[in-house]
């Protein structure tokens, strides 16, 4: 006989978990059913143990979309009356993600058992952010849970949304890179070879962009190993200085000064922080407890990271909102005053939502000119490279013909 982890649920709607023995599946559901219970879970113990190797092994990673989709489906559930451990327990068992699968099965059985959602959540922090569970956890606080699963819905699907279509904007201008690169690389390290055997044996005087090109190919050529090794070596060098605090505020520090890409990337930050803000000021979130799940959540830029600590203090000491943000000299004259205005007329989440929405405009702004300049750019930087590197092997070959001409 096998064993079954179960969880069920009673005629009074109190959940529990526990094992049961019986021949298969099928005998042990009957068993649960005969003692009116509703079943919730139920798997083979052996299954269990297995099911996190094998998911390490083959699940696949949880996407932005399918945690969309997810909150979505569960708001729906909850609004149409179906319990959470029921919703939780259907969505666990009908997703098509392994991996959230997993985590589904074990945030069920931890509410099932009693627990609040957001201290599930909590357990997995690769797949719920501090965001994720503060919305929840107000949700849950507020008995408006189906409407913050709603709000994180919008939040995720809108920051897919950008991450969408500014990997659509790198990806063309990449892939031209690499293989521009290839070529390059082939013509350095092939072709440029082989004419200058041919220049050498006529002992010709070659021109100085030929000798430059000839004096490049045989670096490359007969110092490949060195320079893959210097290389290697920087950039050893760079990730280890950039694990440090200095190395990552330098770089951080280094990104938003970038010239046209600077205030790209300040805006990306900017919309993110504003839209992740609204959120959760609209889900009931306090504003001391925003700015900490926002101090949290950009842990990748110390920057942000550090003014957002100084606008918590602030706050914390009385300050208003937009004075805060102000004192940091980090955030621009536009932010602090829609704030200001937003406080004085008691309409902040929505000042800030406005906000928000215009930086998402500037991106989109940004990516459409970015990809119309990129291409004609790209192609005219690469193509004069390579005609630099054919007109120095053309050159030669030039005075060669002339010398065949005089012979003649």
């Amino acid at each position: 006989m096998a064993k079954y982890v179960y969880t069920v649920q009673d005629a009074q709607g109190n959940a529990s978990t526990g094992v049961v023995e019986a021949n298969d599946e099928d005998q042990a559901v009957l068993l649960l059913q005969n003692k009116g219970l509703f079943i919730l879970s139920i798997q083979a113990e052996a299954e269990t143990r297995n099911i996190p190797v094998f998911r390490k092994l083959r699940g696949g990673s949880i996407s932005g979309q399918d945690l969309a989709f997810f909150s979505e489906q569960l708001s729906t559930l909850l609004s149409g009356g179906v319990p959470l451990v029921r919703s939780l327990s259907l969505l666990g068992e009908h997703t098509s993600n392994r991996a959230l699968s997993a985590v589904l099965t074990d945030i069920t059985k931890e509410v099932a058992s009693g627990g609040a959602l957001y201290k599930a959540m909590e357990k997995h922090p690769r797949t719920f952010s501090t965001i994720w569970v503060s919305l929840i956890q107000a949700g849950e606080m507020g008995g408006q849970l189906p409407g913050a699963l709603r709000q994180i819905s919008g939040y995720v699907q809108s920051q897919e949304a950008i991450r969408s279509k500014i990997i659509t904007a790198v990806t063309y201008p990449a892939v031209l890179m690499c293989m521009s690169l290839g070529v390059l690389g082939y013509f350095i390290v092939y072709i440029v070879p082989v004419f200058a055997t041919i220049f050498r044996d006529f002992n010709l005087q070659l021109p100085a962009l030929t000798a430059f090109i000839v004096s490049f190919s045989n670096a490359v050529t007969h110092h490949l190993v060195a320079i893959i090794v210097i290389m290697s070596g920087a950039m050893l060098l760079a990730k280890s200085y950039l694990s440090t605090e200095v190395g990552r505020l330098t770089w951080h520090q280094t990104q938003l000064r970038l010239p046209i890409f600077g205030n790209f990337i300040k805006n990306i930050l900017l919309e993110r922080m504003l839209t992740t803000m609204a959120t959760l000021i609209k889900s009931g979130v306090s504003i001391l407890n925003t700015i900490t799940v926002l101090e949290g959540a950009f842990a990748n830029n110390l920057v942000i990271q550090k003014a957002l600590k100084s606008v918590k203090n602030d706050v914390a000491s009385g300050k208003s909102i937009s004075a805060s943000f102000k004192n940091t000299g980090i955030f621009p004259g536009l932010v602090t005053e829609m704030m200001w205005m937003g406080e004085e007329s008691g309409k902040l989440p929505d000042i800030i939502n406005t906000l928000a929405r215009f930086y998402t405009e500037q991106i989109i702004q940004f990516i459409a000119r970015f990809s119309s300049l990129i291409d004609p750019v790209l192609v005219v930087g690469v193509g004069g490279i390579v005609a630099v590197i054919v007109l120095s092997i053309f050159l030669p070959i030039f005075k060669l013909s002339q010398i065949g001409t005089g012979g003649g």
